[in-house]
């Protein structure tokens, strides 16, 4: 591939269609993502999927994936928030409703979680999602947290990671999903929304080793296939970059300390608790240098487009070694050759049976 096809890869961008009504939502930004951006990745949000029929879905996300294959890029990773409970992109009339995590994290059924997770995946994989966004392995230590909150299950770190692991086998291994646990290194001991500001939690490496980090201690040694990065500042850690922009905490903590060789992919970048403090683009150069394979864009082409050009640029003038997108690749190559069922795959695209 060319360089600017390797950083398409990189690229999970969402884009603005379906409306209630329609069946199929291909507009002008929906090409562009595939045609100009060649992305690697597709988010399904909560409008894409509002007022569309299962059928209708279906026949949406084919057709991506059909114009991917068209221009001789590989299948997308199409990706979805599903954890159950208020963030779900899926929900009625088409699709069941589930319990929160902190519902689930009550009982401490880890036999009954992976049972959710699983019909839960299944239940999305018949649209053609191959990744879901979930589980939150964050821990629900703060009562003031506006973000996480029910999201969590529970406020011990042992709950979290049972709970947690049992959701990964779920998705993965009943559903056939990427998993992705997030938010890396922990988004539970916080009291403003990353959304809208930027938060900062006072607690040093050793803390976060003997609490923060145990779920997703416990989620790299259950093989989970994907990890998102949070926008958090860790003062005591790195002074200078939140969570999803620091070296020092994806390239060193997760990396080297936790020997995680799977995908990295950083929340939206358009949030503004990096985008209002670094830009959008600046904070993806930053992530990929810092060693983020996959980077999110929701919202808006003009910054979707910026991004790319800004990583192509940044590789260009050697701020980005091209070692470092070539590695992101190979992760995103691995994780879509195992994740990407043909079964997933349009019709019109699947090898015949012989």
């Amino acid at each position: 591939m060319k360089l600017s096809e390797k950083i398409g890869q990189m690229l999970l961008y969402g884009w603005k269609g379906v409306a209630p009504g329609e069946s199929r939502s291909i507009n002008e930004h929906a090409r562009a993502l595939v045609d100009v951006l060649s992305i690697g990745g597709l988010l399904i949000m909560g409008r894409n999927v509002e007022g569309a029929t299962p059928d209708g879905l279906r026949i949406v996300i084919d057709e991506f994936q059909s114009m991917s294959l068209a221009t001789g890029h590989p299948p997308l990773l199409v990706a979805a928030d599903q954890e159950g409970g208020r963030v779900c992109r899926f929900g009625p009339p088409y699709f069941s409703t589930y319990p929160t995590p902190r519902e689930l994290g009550e009982k401490h059924d880890a036999v009954a979680v992976r049972s959710m997770f699983d019909r839960m995946g299944s239940d999305i994989r018949k649209v053609g999602v191959n990744w879901v966004l979930a589980p939150v392995m964050d821990i629900d230590s703060n009562p003031n947290n506006p973000v996480i909150g029910d999201r969590s299950f529970g406020a011990d770190a042992e709950t979290v990671s049972d709970l947690g692991v049992a959701a990964i086998n779920g998705l993965q291994v009943g559903a056939d999903l990427l998993a992705c646990a997030k938010h890396f290194p922990g988004h539970g001991d916080t009291s403003v929304d990353s959304h809208f500001e930027l938060p900062t939690v006072t607690h040093g490496l050793a803390r976060l080793r003997e609490f923060e980090l145990m779920p997703f201690a416990a989620a790299v040694k259950a093989g989970v296939g994907s990890i998102m990065t949070g926008h958090i500042l860790f003062p005591e850690i790195d002074p200078s970059f939140p969570a999803t922009l620091s070296p020092t905490i994806i390239s060193g903590i997760l990396r080297k300390e936790m020997g995680y060789d799977g995908l990295v992919v950083a929340d939206c970048l358009e949030m503004k608790s990096v985008a209002q403090r670094w830009g959008s683009s600046e904070a993806a150069i930053l992530a990929v240098q810092a060693g983020v394979d996959m980077v999110i864009s929701s919202h808006t082409f003009e910054v979707q487009h910026e991004i790319r050009d800004a990583l192509l640029s940044a590789v260009l003038s050697g701020r980005i070694s091209e070692d470092r997108i070539d590695d992101a690749n190979r992760r995103i190559a691995r994780a879509k050759a195992r994740w990407i069922s043909p079964a997933l795959m349009p019709l019109a695209s699947r090898h015949p049976v012989a």
